[in-house]
């Protein structure tokens, strides 16, 4: 003789089901504060290669004045015009949008301050021997970069 059972439910039971919760809910403790400094490590790497491409463009400026005659940095005139220092325009600061490109004080580059409303800071000197210049980003939000005292560098001091 032969059993059936008509309308057989299939499917999980409450127990089943609160264990899957639980599990899920695990992984996503484990897993999302991973992702939560994200933005804060794409700008402070976007600071960083910036910082890297705008100075190799500046010594290569001074290496080929170099070879033409009398060795000089670029002026701040020279830095804001596309095609003479960078081949397209300055990108944006990170962390306040702005591309724009302010004389600095040599007290200002030793101290890298960062005032105004501005994208950047550039301070040249081609009067001293030898010729000076400091490249830096104009804000002191805190960067994912490790300073080696177990605290973060400022976006100035990249």
């Amino acid at each position: 003789m032969r059993t059936t059972f008509k309308n057989a439910q299939r499917g999980f039971t409450l127990i089943e089901l609160i264990a899957v919760i639980i599990v899920l809910a695990i992984l996503a403790g484990v897993a999302v504060p991973r992702y939560f400094d994200y933005t804060d490590r794409a700008r402070s790497s976007a600071v960083q290669g910036t910082l890297g491409n705008v100075r190799s463009a500046i010594q290569n400026f001074y290496a080929n004045a170099a070879l033409t005659g009398t060795p000089a940095y670029p002026t701040l005139t020279q830095m804001q015009t596309v095609g003479t220092v960078l081949q397209d325009a300055m990108p944006v600061n990170p962390y306040n949008n702005l591309n724009t490109i302010t004389a600095a004080t040599s007290t200002e580059w030793s101290a890298r301050t960062a005032t105004g409303n501005f994208g950047w800071r550039y301070y040249v000197d081609n009067a001293s021997t030898p010729p000076a210049y400091g490249f830096y980003c104009n804000s002191t939000n805190a960067t994912t970069v490790p300073n080696g005292s177990g605290s973060f560098l400022t976006a100035n001091n990249l």
